[in-house]
């Protein structure tokens, strides 16, 4: 028996050893590839490869196998594989770099059999990309930082031939208003080489921060790296420090850095561009060389926001230019890029109306206006900018007053600019605030981190287009492509940043990659879902708003019925929801049409996939109290600009959000608000409940006190409660109930008075703003 269990044991371990060097089939459909961006064209054939620690890289020269290392050294992380490099391919299972130099710069195939992968392509960018599609077709759990131990490394057999749409790809980083570390730029570049992004916009230089070390003029650094601390203030509700006041929160980067930071870049295809700003946005330099303005004039590094940004460089003077050229010098020999940024937006030119220098500089050159003075001081830059090899971008005031000559023109405020510079015959660069800024919200106010005002959620993203309709073929060429710009106002951390840039750079990747006609959200939608969890394997802080659910509310006044529509991104959403006290799980239900409400109801919903709700559940109360539909009459009008909806607005059981632009806000400018609300017949109440927002970055505070008076004949009324709260600086925006509670009595008419900041910090009117007054 001894001998036989032996026998048996041998032939277990002998079927066991060949199964584990049978490779895996498995069977794929196009539902499994989740590339993003999309891919020009891809075919799926029968069959698959499967990556064993037996698969060779086939890499002839260092930057092949610099890239082939970015798999390689996933498996060894996943798997513990050391995979190896080799000059020659085996007979079978191994990835192989082919060169093809007929094919574009960018473009690749990728043709994947069982027995080998081929990525074939020009040179090194066709090879990356080729690389990064083949890491796209893994499951998800190759991002893994630790040990996976049953992975199985499975890809189709396809064919794909691929080629970006447009050659300019980018993201703008504003490192200026906040400081980011080196490292989380070399995770930046490597992000987007996966997204096969090509551009890394560094926005260097603005009024808050001089971020790049100048050997000539060290002072830049010195002071114009430091600001004041006031981070735990509000952008813009932050003193202006003076010229003596020591800066102690910022940073910089040496020129060391910067050089090593483009190597980099350079080994991921994604080109540095440097921003230096110009004539505007350049208080650090001013702090630390006073010169350079018209009048010389000392001043601090500011710590918040500036505006209007008047203290700008001196167009007369020629020390200004020199320092601009020298300044330049030193950038251009750390950044090969092929373009210099000069910004040259949002500058106001008060200084340079009354400043002899430029009064001089404007006679002598002929010149009619401050904005033709403008265009003079961008040209002039562009001649030694152009005598050094490089070209001038810059924002889309550039063409105010007239365009340098071989200016690139990068259009921020909509598309018009872009349009306009297309038109006479320069190149264009689509960033419009409205699709590819990065700093705006992209979910519920009431459930995302601070941002700088607009909504552009990730659906909007990717219905953008740098191409604009009206343009002629002609114009259509000069369209270089697009960008992302995530101003850094509000974002003082690297995982707000990340939370900021993803999901919504996959979705802008997909609009510059890829072809426009096999642009489709539903499927970017599904596709989208594989790259979280690719996402979550990196440990990126993406955002999951697009997960969240929203709601539109109309009420018929008539009857008193609200209609709640639920609503979320993603096409044919499972959206389910629960009233009342019920939790959310499998069994909620199902949302088809909206819901009719006409008492005070408590709603709960989410997004569902496989039967399990995700991301941040959706809750509210419509409430009906004893005001709704009641009108409301007001000692002083509601502002023109924030109407609400109108003269039932404050009691229609719909509140205002944390978007003081929603359309349910009324709002008074350096006004209290004393609004009048007749129950129509005597009614016993004892409660009166007013809510309120606050941002104070533009200009919205909380009311510094609420006074609740009642009165049965609608002429003679007492006091009857009242809530105070002192003025306080806050950072943030927040929503505020003011609630005045008092013994059951019986009213008619209730007089509602929220009485308004009157001085503001920097001497301005408080907006106050009100929704909804509640009456129980």
């Amino acid at each position: 028996m001894n001998v036989l269990k032996k026998v048996l044991l041998l032939v277990l371990i002998a079927v066991t050893v060949s199964c584990q060097k049978t490779k895996v089939t498995k069977v794929f459909t196009e539902k499994d590839i989740s590339i993003i961006p999309k891919p020009a064209a891809l075919q799926l054939q029968e069959g698959s490869f499967e990556f064993t620690e037996n698969t060779q890289f086939v890499a002839t020269d260092a930057a092949q196998k610099e890239i082939a290392s970015i798999l390689i050294d996933k498996f060894n992380e996943t798997s513990g594989w050391s995979l190896e490099l080799v000059e020659q391919a085996p007979a079978k299972d191994f990835v192989q770099f082919v060169v093809d130099e007929k094919l574009a710069d960018e473009a690749y195939t990728l043709v994947v059999t069982s027995d080998k992968v081929l990525i074939t392509a020009k040179g090194n960018a066709g090879f990356l990309y080729g690389i990064e599609t083949l890491r796209q077709l893994l499951p998800a759990s190759i991002e893994s930082a630790k040990r996976i131990s049953s992975g199985e490394w499975v890809i189709p057999n396809v064919t794909i031939t691929d080629q970006p749409r447009y050659k300019y790809r980018g993201l703008m980083l504003d490192v200026a208003r906040h400081f980011f570390k080196m490292d989380y730029l070399k995770k930046t570049v490597d992000r987007l080489a996966m997204l096969k992004m090509n551009v890394l916009h560094l926005h260097l230089v603005d009024d808050q921060g001089w971020r790049i070390e100048i050997k000539k003029y060290p002072k830049l650094t010195e002071v114009g790296g430091w600001r004041v601390d006031q981070e735990d203030k509000h952008w813009d509700g932050r003193y202006t420090p003076t010229a003596d006041e020591k800066g102690t929160y910022g940073g910089f980067y040496t020129q060391e850095e910067l050089k090593e930071l483009v190597a980099y870049a350079t080994t991921k295809n994604v080109e540095i561009i440097p921003e230096i700003e110009m004539p505007a946005h350049v208080s650090s330099a001013i702090a630390a060389y006073p010169e350079l303005s018209c009048f010389g004039t000392p001043i601090g590094v500011p710590s918040g926001g500036v505006w209007p940004i008047t203290d700008i460089y001196c167009a007369g003077k020629e020390n200004t230019f020199e320092f601009l050229e020298d300044v330049l010098t030193e950038v251009m020999a750390i950044f090969p890029s092929k373009y210099i940024h000069v910004g040259g937006d949002e500058a106001t030119k008060t200084n340079w109306e009354k400043c002899p220098h430029c009064k001089k500089r404007m006679q002598s050159e002929g010149l009619k206006s401050v904005d033709q003075l403008q265009s003079y001081f961008i040209k002039r830059m562009e001649v030694f900018i152009n005598s050094k090899g490089k070209r001038l971008i810059g924002w889309d005031e550039i063409l105010e007053g007239g365009i340098a000559p071989e200016a690139t023109v990068m259009s921020w405020r909509g598309v018009a600019g872009g349009v306009e510079a297309a038109k006479q015959g320069h190149d264009v660069i689509m960033t419009p605030g409205s699709h590819c800024y990065f700093d705006h919200y992209q979910g519920p106010q009431n459930e995302e981190p601070l941002a700088w005002g607009g909504y552009t959620p990730l659906s909007m993203v990717y219905t953008f287009d740098p191409t604009v309709d009206t343009m002629t073929p002609a114009e259509a060429k000069h369209v270089l492509g697009g960008q992302a710009n995530v101003w850094s106002e509000q974002i003082k951390t690297e995982a707000h940043s990340e939370y900021m840039i993803f999901p919504r750079l996959a979705a802008l990747s997909e609009t510059l990659w890829s072809p426009k006609e096999s642009r489709n959200w539903e499927n970017f939608s599904n596709r989208i879902v594989t790259l979280f969890s690719r996402f979550d394997y990196m440990g990126i802080n993406y955002a999951k708003s697009a997960y969240l659910v929203t709601h539109d509310v109309q009420i018929d006044m008539k009857t008193q019925e609200v209609s709640l529509s639920l609503k979320n991104e993603f096409p044919n959403a499972d959206i389910r929801y629960t009233l009342g006290d019920k939790k959310l799980t499998e069994q909620a239900t199902k949302y088809t049409q909206p819901l009719k409400i006409d008492k005070t109801t408590t709603v709960h919903a989410s997004l569902f996939k496989n039967d399990q709700p995700v991301g941040v559940p959706f809750n509210t109360t419509i409430e009906f109290h004893k005001a709704v539909g009641k009108k409301v009459t007001f000692k002083e009008t509601y502002d023109d600009q924030y109407k609400g909806e109108g003269e039932f607005g404050l009691t229609n059981t719909l509140r205002g959000t944390k978007n003081f632009t929603d359309g349910h806000w009324q709002a008074w400018l350096g006004k209290d608000m004393e609004a009048v609300i007749d129950l129509g017949a005597a009614t016993a109440i004892q409660e009166v409940t007013l809510g309120t927002l606050e941002n104070q970055g533009p200009g919205i505070y909380f009311p510094t006190s609420v006074t609740v008076f009642v009165s049965t004949d609608g002429k003679t009324y007492k006091e009857i409660g009242v809530e105070k709260r002192d003025f306080a600086k806050n950072p943030s925006f927040d929503l505020k109930d003011f609630k005045i509670s008092f013994e059951k009595q019986s009213v008619r008419y209730v007089k509602v008075v929220a009485t308004s900041l009157k001085t503001l910090p920097n001497g301005g009117k408080a907006w106050l703003f009100v929704d909804e007054i509640l009456i129980n």
